[in-house]
């Protein structure tokens, strides 16, 4: 080894020093940056070490995004300690995406210059996305904000619902809506396959000034027991309904007349009730149905009737069967129906005080008949329709008691109109002539004005009022009395109070008009009910009635007060 002279050594060692520090004041006049190190050190590329992508500096989507909702500027190159040292500002706007490049995914973030890749969001199935951003695109409205939670007070204390109710289960197909329950304290039912059943029970009791509707009263207290049943049937085709209704009024004593005297009322003054009937329907087509009717009736004469023999010691039951049966056809708005009538009605034997009992056969007859009706429908909620009605009436003993032949031909025309007026007004009104020609000629032929109507006006939700008409021409075994022209008339108005808690306002006005024996009746009636619902299976209710008969026969008026409570059983 061969080593230089001291004095070159120290030559060399100089011109070193001399050469730092002409680095070192260099780097003096620049500004100064954090050291960082390098991958490679013969590759001085700064950050090295750091992808580029994750500088803590360089400008990134959420720190556009930051920057931006601050109003600030974006950098991009890091601030040091030397204030004098300019920086280079760069608006927000050079890194939105540049045109056409617009991606709903990164929809308002900052556009990378450094294509780095990003992560896309994921959304729910179902769930909305955001629409692409672009030039032209109209300006995204931000969502609302979430909808607050209910309070504790409406989840607390609140069974959970199975999943299957709730609609949950995952394939579960949408489930049907619910109809809307108008009386939340009306009767459910139960079903038996596809029919649904509803049935009742009334039992009640009460005070009534007089039974026997005489003009000589005698009061009593009384009960009543009212069943009822409904069966329903629930198909998409074909229809059939029952409805059946019974009663019984009881007094638990007889009303024996003062001695050696004749009672006009029966001694016993217990009377059964039932009116049933069963209504079908056949779909043939969509405009084709059969139609039919099955019926059955038990009462008495109505107390205080003329009708009624003296010296009785209960009421003669009477029993009417009938049957009907037609087809009802639609030609687009042109409706037709026909259909055939059958009855029947068969009175029980009088029981007479004395212990004899006299014969009611002459008031047995069969009923023949048949009704027309043509209606068309001029808009909806409105059908006029015009209806004809024929019949024949077979007694199965041609002469009566009093020597009268009681056979008779009758029926009636009629015309008018069903409507439905905005949902308040609902029902059908008509008018028409009613006539009776009998077989006797000294019977005198019954005929007169007809009017029925059923209509429903719903005044308010909780207020409807309701009005019937009825005209009836009924049989009389009196002497020389071809038969009683009757027409009823009554007014309804309900309210309810509350839910639970209703008031019902009736009155009634009736004529009975007695052909060939000139005895005319008016009958008014006016009564009240208050209805206690507790529950939709129990009901309290109470009643009071005035009814008050004049007529043009000595005798014949008379007045009665009525008051009673029941309560109701349902389901």
């Amino acid at each position: 080894m061969t080593w230089a002279p001291a004095s070159g050594r120290r030559s060399r060692t100089a011109l070193c020093a001399g050469s730092a520090c002409l680095a070192l004041a260099a780097i003096g006049t620049t500004p100064a940056a954090a050291q960082s190190l390098t991958r490679d050190l013969f590759n001085p590329q700064r950050g090295g070490f750091v992808a580029t992508q994750d500088l803590p500096l360089r400008p990134t989507p959420g720190a556009a995004t930051s920057s931006a909702s601050r109003g600030r500027n974006v950098f991009t190159q890091p601030q040091d300690d030397d204030t004098n040292t300019p920086l280079r500002p760069t608006s927000t706007a050079a890194l939105q995406p540049p045109p056409g490049s617009a991606n709903p995914d990164n929809a308002g973030v900052a556009y990378d210059a450094l294509n780095r890749k990003r992560q896309r969001p994921k959304y729910y199935p179902g769930a909305p996305r955001p629409k692409a951003v672009g030039p032209g695109s109209p300006m995204v409205t931000p969502a609302p904000p979430p909808a607050r939670p209910l309070p504790p007070s409406q989840t607390a204390a609140k069974p959970p619902l199975p999943p299957a109710l709730a609609g949950r289960v995952p394939g579960q197909p949408t489930r049907r809506q619910l109809k809307t329950d108008d009386d939340p304290f009306g009767p459910v039912g139960d079903y038996a396959g596809s029919f649904l059943i509803k049935g009742a029970l009334e039992v009640g009791g009460g005070y009534d000034t007089n039974p026997a509707r005489t003009n000589t009263p005698r009061s009593s207290g009384f009960y009543k027991v009212a069943p009822e049943l409904m069966i329903t049937s629930d198909w998409e085709r074909h229809a059939l309904v029952a409805d059946l209704r019974g009663a019984f009024t009881g007094y638990g004593h007889d009303f024996n007349p003062p001695a050696g005297t004749v009672s006009p009322a029966p001694i016993s003054l217990d009377r059964p009730e039932f009116n049933g009937h069963v209504d079908g329907r056949l779909d043939v087509s969509r405009d084709t149905h059969l139609i039919g009717q099955g019926r059955l009736i038990v009462g008495t004469d109505n107390p205080g009737s003329p009708n009624i023999q003296a010296g009785l010691t209960k009421y003669p039951l009477f029993t009417t069967t009938g049957f009907s049966g037609g087809i009802d056809q639609s030609f687009n708005r042109l409706q037709v129906t026909a259909v055939g009538n059958f009855d029947r009605t068969v009175y029980q034997d009088s029981q007479l005080t004395d212990g004899t009992s006299d014969s009611n056969k002459d008031r047995n007859y069969n009923q023949y008949g048949g009704v027309g009706r043509v209606s068309y429908e001029l808009k909806p909620g409105l059908k006029p329709f015009v209806e004809i009605e024929g019949d024949t009436r077979v007694h199965d003993v041609p002469v009566d008691r009093y020597l009268y032949l009681r056979g008779s031909n009758g029926g009636y025309a009629k015309g008018g109109t069903s409507f439905e007026l905005t949902r308040l007004l609902t029902g059908e009104i008509s008018i028409g002539y009613a006539t009776r020609t009998y077989v006797d000629p000294r019977l005198e032929k019954l005929g007169g004005l007809l009017t029925t109507a059923s209509l429903v006006w719903t005044v308010t939700p909780l207020t409807t009022v309701k009005f019937n008409a009825d005209t009836q021409i009924s049989e009389s075994p009196l002497p020389g009395v071809s038969g009683v022209f009757t027409r009823t008339y009554t007014a309804e108005v309900d309210h309810d109070f509350r839910r639970w808690l209703t008031a019902i306002g009736k009155f009634t006005y009736g004529t009975y008009d007695y052909q060939g024996s000139g005895r005319s009746d008016r009958m008014n009636s006016i009564e009240g009910n208050l209805i206690y619902k507790l529950n939709r299976s129990v009901w309290v209710k109470g009643q009071l009635r005035y009814d008050k008969l004049d007529s043009n026969v000595v005798g014949g008026s008379y007045d009665a007060t009525v008051v009673m409570l029941s309560v109701r059983l349902q389901n």
